[in-house]
């Protein structure tokens, strides 16, 4: 499905998406940090979604992608349809947003937008708001992986590694990339890794939006990541780079992927090589 067909466009303004809140094939989601969020107020007519449900939550990689039939399930409470246009947003500036706009992305369903700033924004400019719960209603949504390359695995980044016109955008906080601090069995970086913190991307002069674009296509590029890269993002749980992918796709990086084990996986085996 082309974007033109699109109801609105990938990073949607709240009064843009205000005029559009009783449009029939619109879902919005809030995917909060705090569930409290919610309560406290919600874009009227958005369904609550736990964030946990966007992760496999067990076994050796827990920050891996449910399987298809629990992500089945999960669209289906939700009430997506092939013809429905997601709107995500949360409260923390678009990491659990991001996360699952991503996910759409991976099973093919390409109508879905970001509402820039989440919830600060929206309430910031004074729009209405909700504390009703919106209970969703279910369809019959089977779950493929249609765009497997909107994820990378360890084995095929490891393999990868040092690749001209491959970049790795490590999303979390430069101490946790220099190998300061974190709770892995290993510290440090994947080996030629660049660092932006995700929240380097948000304007906090403007409810988190996201930062001028010019500025940041300048300071990536300055960093070694370029427009005509394939870029993989990451952190430690694939949540923090749910926002530096959503950012890459809003700023024209077309081939933008996402290592979901992140540093989970990456610092916590002994065969996988670290940079400090």
């Amino acid at each position: 499905m082309s974007s033109e067909a699109n109801l609105l466009p990938l990073i949607v303004e709240p009064e843009q998406l205000a005029q559009h809140l009783d449009a029939p094939e619109l879902l919005i989601v809030d995917v909060p940090l705090r569930a409290e969020s919610y309560a406290a107020g919600h874009v009227p007519g958005a369904v609550f979604l736990d964030h946990r449900q966007l992760l496999r939550g067990r076994g050796e990689i827990p920050t891996e992608v449910p399987d298809t039939d629990t992500l089945s399930a999960l669209f289906s409470s939700l009430g997506l349809t092939r013809d429905t246009h997601v709107v995500a947003y949360d409260d923390e500036g678009g990491g659990w947003a991001g996360r699952l706009l991503w996910t759409l992305d991976l099973i093919g369903h390409t109508r879905y937008s970001y509402l820039n700033g989440g919830i600060h924004a929206w309430r910031a400019e004074g729009l209405p708001l909700s504390t009703d719960d919106v209970a969703p209603t279910p369809s019959h949504y089977q779950a493929d992986i249609l765009n497997p390359d909107a994820a990378i695995d360890r084995e095929t980044l490891q393999e990868r590694l040092g690749e001209k016109g491959l970049a790795i955008w490590d999303a979390r906080s430069p101490q946790e990339y220099g190998g300061e601090k974190g709770q892995n069995r290993h510290l440090g970086h994947i080996p030629g890794a660049v660092n932006m913190e995700w929240t380097d991307a948000m304007d906090r002069d403007r409810h988190l939006r996201i930062r001028d674009y010019v500025e940041l296509i300048t300071e990536l590029e300055a960093m070694g990541i370029t427009p005509d890269m394939e870029v993989v993002t990451h952190c430690q749980s694939h949540h923090r780079s749910g926002f530096t992918w959503l950012v890459g796709k809003a700023l024209g990086i077309e081939r933008m992927r996402a290592y979901p084990g992140s540093w989970q996986e990456w610092g916590n085996r002994d065969d996988t090589p670290i940079e400090r």
